[in-house]
């Protein structure tokens, strides 16, 4: 299907999120839109997802959800980003989403843990230490865009490992 709205560069509104489903996911509905912090944002959309997923399908299956949920990104931020003329543009927080849901997959149960993993994923995704920020920087198109919010993931997860190691 077409994009019949692209913007090349113009600032996204609720009427070009909504033009292709394409926009609408790596947008994450619309949230991508927040004036500030959209990242914060489309971090803090993973947990009603998470908990949607876990009350009603088994771990297996809550992976399998998460790959085809990095798939979709995948195409939906690549055809976002040409729409746009950027290949990551701060509205696009779709990965954000789907990386830190990938987080409270495998983050010990309880409010204290999934706060620090919020806390911890959020530091790294802004920070983007070595090798994320290499990648932030050279791999481009939608699976660049999801791949460095993964990567971000792992960091957290093995932060959240040793705490968890050191705790118990």
């Amino acid at each position: 299907m077409a994009d019949p709205s692209p913007l090349r560069g113009a600032h996204p509104t609720l009427r070009f999120v909504y033009a292709h489903p394409a926009h609408g996911i790596a947008f994450a509905g619309g949230i991508g839109l927040a004036p500030f912090a959209p990242g914060t944002f489309g971090t803090l959309l993973a947990f009603p997802l998470y908990a949607l997923l876990a009350a009603h399908t088994a771990a297996v299956m809550q992976l399998f959800v998460f790959i085809v949920l990095f798939i979709t990104g995948t195409w939906a931020c690549h055809a976002t980003g040409r729409a746009l003329g950027m290949s990551d543009h701060s509205g696009m927080v779709w990965d954000e989403t789907v990386a830190f849901l990938l987080v409270l997959l495998f983050t010990p149960a309880g409010w204290a843990w999934q706060c620090g993993a919020f806390l911890l994923f959020r530091f790294f995704d802004i920070v983007k230490p070595a090798p994320i920020r290499h990648f932030d920087r050279t791999l481009k198109n939608g699976f660049g865009v999801m791949f460095d919010d993964l990567l971000a993931a792992g960091y957290t997860l093995l932060v959240l490992a040793l705490v968890k190691t050191l705790i118990d």
